[in-house]
C-alpha cells in the first residue's frame, strides 16, 4: 500500500473493462444512445479514464458499431463472441487476452460511474484478503419495494451475505434501512476464473442475479458502502434521467 495512493493495492495491475453489448431488448442499441449530446458510453470510458487508480481502460464489445465509435475516439477495443450470458463473461474474455491482477467491471449502460466509486470498489483489496469487490448506497423509499432495485446484507467486515430482488432485511424488529446494491465489480483474476468455469447456480437462476454463484461456492463478496448513486439505463426513463442528473452536473 503506497503513502501517494492508499486504496490502490501496491505492485498490482488494475485493468478496468466495459462490457458494451448492443443488443438490449428493451433499449436497443442503448450503448450508443446520446445523453445530454454524447453516447451514454463516452460517459461511461470518460469517467473511467478519469480514475488514476486504473492502468488501462478497455472496451469489450460484440459490435462493429462499437468498435468504430472507440476508434473515432482512439479508445481501445476488444472484440469479443455474441454468445457470452454476461459482462462478467465478456471481462473473463478480455482477461485471457489482457495479463491483470484485478479486474474493474464498469457497465457501459452507467453513464453516472464516477471515480469514487473505482476507489471504493478498490480500497479492500489493499486493505484485506479480498477476491471480490462490489459497492452499495442507500436505498430510498421508492426502491425499497422495487424488485429491479437489488438489496444487500453484509457482515459486520463488509462480507455480503446475500443479494435480493426481495427487500432484505425483513422489517419486524428493530428497523435497519436496507441498502441497495450497485452492479460494479473488481475481481482478483483466480475469482473471474473461478466465476466462468462455474454452472450457474441455484440462487442465481431464482433471483437472476449472477453474484449469487458466486456466494453459493464460498467465494467472498467485499460491499463497500458510497454516497452516489447511479443509474443503470435500461429504459427511456432511465435515460432521460441519468440525462437530468448530468445536465444538472454540469452546470454545477
Amino acid at each position: 500500500m503506497t503513502e501517494s495512493n492508499p486504496s490502490r493495492p501496491a505492485g498490482e495491475r488494475v485493468v478496468a473493462v466495459i462490457p458494451a453489448r448492443l443488443a438490449s431488448a428493451r433499449l436497443p442499441g442503448k450503448v450508443l444512445r446520446l445523453i445530454a449530446g454524447v453516447p451514454m458510453l463516452g460517459w461511461v470510458y470518460r469517467a473511467a479514464l478519469a480514475c488514476p487508480q486504473l492502468d488501462q481502460v478497455l472496451i469489450a464489445t460484440d459490435s462493429k458499431e462499437v468498435v468504430d465509435y472507440a476508434d473515432s475516439q482512439g479508445w481501445p477495443s476488444i472484440m469479443t463472441s455474441a454468445t457470452l450470458a454476461s459482462g462478467t463473461d465478456r471481462v473473463h474474455a478480455v482477461a485471457a487476452i489482457v495479463d491483470a491482477d484485478i479486474y474493474v467491471n464498469i457497465q457501459g449502460d452507467e453513464p453516472l460511474i464516477r471515480r469514487e466509486h473505482i476507489d471504493a470498489l478498490l480500497r479492500p483489496f489493499a486493505r484485506t484478503q479480498a477476491e471480490v469487490t462490489t459497492l452499495s448506497t442507500p436505498c430510498s423509499p421508492e426502491q425499497i419495494n422495487d424488485p429491479n432495485a437489488v438489496k444487500v446484507v453484509t457482515a459486520n467486515d463488509g462480507r455480503a451475505l446475500y443479494f435480493s430482488r426481495a427487500t432484505i432485511p425483513y422489517q419486524r424488529g428493530i428497523p435497519l434501512p436496507p441498502r441497495k446494491h450497485l452492479g460494479i465489480y473488481a475481481y482478483r483474476k483466480a475469482a473471474l476464473r473461478r466465476f466462468a468455469e462455474l454452472p450457474p447456480s441455484p440462487l442465481e437462476a431464482s433471483e437472476r442475479l449472477e453474484q449469487l454463484r458466486l456466494l453459493e461456492e464460498g467465494i467472498s463478496i467485499y460491499v463497500v458502502h458510497t454516497p452516489f448513486d447511479t443509474i443503470g439505463v435500461d429504459t427511456e426513463e432511465d435515460l432521460l434521467a441519468a440525462e437530468r442528473v448530468l445536465q444538472q452536473q454540469s452546470r454545477e
